[in-house]
């Protein structure tokens, strides 16, 4: 299968191990995998954040560079919510009725890595090799926006070598939040507590999510405590070998 990589700007920028582990593991399995150059932010900050006006030209940039593909994923979670349930929505608000039906249409063909794994591909054992202690912890919007359920899960229990141990409250909330973290900072901060005691409960040696937005408050968080616990993005989990 030809399969575009939608980066985000957070691989691209800070993270790009994400993202590089996303091209290795689907090769590995035998796709190939295409990085569009013109690809840019798709908008969620400024969608989240009220300004979806100036979403507008990155929904059209985001339309225009992978209307050619049959499938898109992004190491992402957060992202794919977004292409996939507020493009279209915020294009139509903006009177682009034409860019909002071929932004529904493209959501529709755009998936986080653990679902293109296990709805397209249809694949739960990647082959991997992983042996460390885990927990993972569920993002936010990939839990509520774009809905992945138990999937990342499923892919990390047929990780050779991996014991996956369970997080306490594994739902609730890291408190990342985009500019929620800098908007509302204290609140913040407590939230993330919470999440880093959980997870040192673990004893696992490292936390693994789909989004690396969270994965950088958690970090940050573990290493002003001082842990011994890492943060690695899912996807470096299964293109480990």
């Amino acid at each position: 299968m030809r399969i575009a990589l939608f980066a985000t700007c957070l691989a691209d920028t800070l993270f790009p191990e994400a993202a590089k582990a996303t091209v290795r593991l689907l090769e590995r399995l035998g796709h190939e995998v295409v990085f569009p150059l013109e690809q840019t932010c798709c908008g969620q900050m400024h969608i989240n954040t009220g300004y979806q006006r100036d979403a507008v030209p990155l929904i059209r940039r985001y339309v225009s560079v992978f209307s050619g593909y049959d499938v898109i994923v992004a190491p992402s979670g957060s992202c794919v919510g977004s292409i996939r349930h507020q493009h279209a929505l915020v294009a139509a608000r903006a009177g682009a009725a034409g860019l909002a039906a071929r932004a529904s249409e493209l959501g529709a063909r755009t998936y986080e890595l653990s679902e293109l794994l296990i709805d397209v591909l249809e694949v739960e054992d990647v082959g991997a090799y992983y042996p460390h202690t885990v927990t993972y912890h569920p993002t936010c919007h990939s839990l509520r926006m774009t809905r992945v359920g138990d999937k990342p899960l499923r892919l990390l229990r047929q990780v050779r070598g991996l014991d996956l141990v369970e997080l306490p409250a594994a739902e609730q909330c890291c408190g990342f939040g985009g500019t929620f973290a800098i908007k509302n900072a204290e609140t913040s901060a407590a939230m993330l507590a919470d999440k880093l005691t959980a997870i040192e409960s673990t004893g696992a040696s490292v936390c693994t999510a789909g989004d690396a937005s969270c994965l950088m408050h958690i970090g940050g968080g573990l290493s002003r405590r001082e842990s011994g616990v890492r943060t690695v993005h899912l996807a470096e989990i299964l293109a480990a070998t």
